[in-house]
């Protein structure tokens, strides 16, 4: 069975969405909902190691991304010892950044990740097993969400190790004093401008958009790494939705 880094080097076109509160049922819904994966958001979202840990088990065979508060080894290295099948960094703006995300998520050689016994290892039993594939399987994922970032990035998608650019269209719009204004002309030129560079790179694209009409116009441009609403998105406007039907 191929793992998710190999499908995303593919090019295959993973659809998934955000998972943000704590709740393994959650979790384990969205996965039997059929996404190709799923994005755990430990920076916004209030979740601790073992919530993370306890959503990842939830989800079962589909495979977690999980987004790490800020560019730490340590937070790194706990929720991939915990089972996620990789990490999403936020505000990467330089290449030397992108390269250190790299190293504290390979082991040695390639980078300097610490070698722990933790579920990851199958608490020791599989820890062999882990070791030998780890460093191909895990899937490093730098967002572009932030204007140095798009000035850096030709740099930032050329960096070994670098799976994947997930725009940030928010926290860009933000940076270029238009928030909120995803399609300001600003920074529709700013994705753009990220856009060819990852693909002279052959390096995969991936955004977050509020919902499927939000990331389709990604999607058309080549983006494969997608993930779209989040867990209290979903719930709330099945909720207001039914609500409005009732009434």
């Amino acid at each position: 069975m191929s793992s998710l880094r190999e499908k995303l080097l593919k090019g295959e076109r993973l659809l998934g969405t955000i998972v943000s509160v704590a709740s393994p049922t959650v979790c384990e819904l969205l996965s039997h909902a059929g996404f190709d994966w799923l994005f755990i958001d430990a920076e916004h979202g209030p979740l601790d190691v073992a919530a993370i840990q306890d959503l990842i088990r939830a989800a079962g065979t589909t495979p977690c991304l999980v987004r790490v508060p800020t560019l730490d080894e340590v937070a790194i290295k706990r929720v991939l010892d915990a089972g996620a099948e990789g990490i999403i960094v936020p505000l990467i703006n330089h290449a030397d950044e992108a390269k250190q995300a790299v190293a504290y998520a390979k082991y040695p050689p390639t980078g300097q990740r610490g070698v722990g016994i933790a579920r990851a290892q199958g608490y020791g039993f599989e820890l062999d097993d882990y070791l030998a594939r780890a460093n191909e399987e895990i899937t490093v994922v730098v967002q572009a969400e932030h204007v140095k970032a798009v000035a850096n990035i030709e740099a930032i998608a050329t960096t070994p190790g670098v799976d994947a650019v997930f725009v940030g269209p928010y926290d860009l719009s933000a940076s270029l004093d238009t928030m909120g204004h995803v399609t300001d002309k600003a920074v529709v030129r700013a994705i753009d401008h990220i856009t060819r560079a990852c693909q002279a790179a052959n390096t995969r694209l991936g955004v977050f958009g509020a919902s499927a009409e939000a990331v389709r116009p990604y999607m058309d441009q080549g983006f494969t790494l997608i993930a779209a609403g989040t867990d209290t998105l979903l719930l709330g406007r099945g909720a207001r939705e039914l609500l409005e039907k009732m009434r």
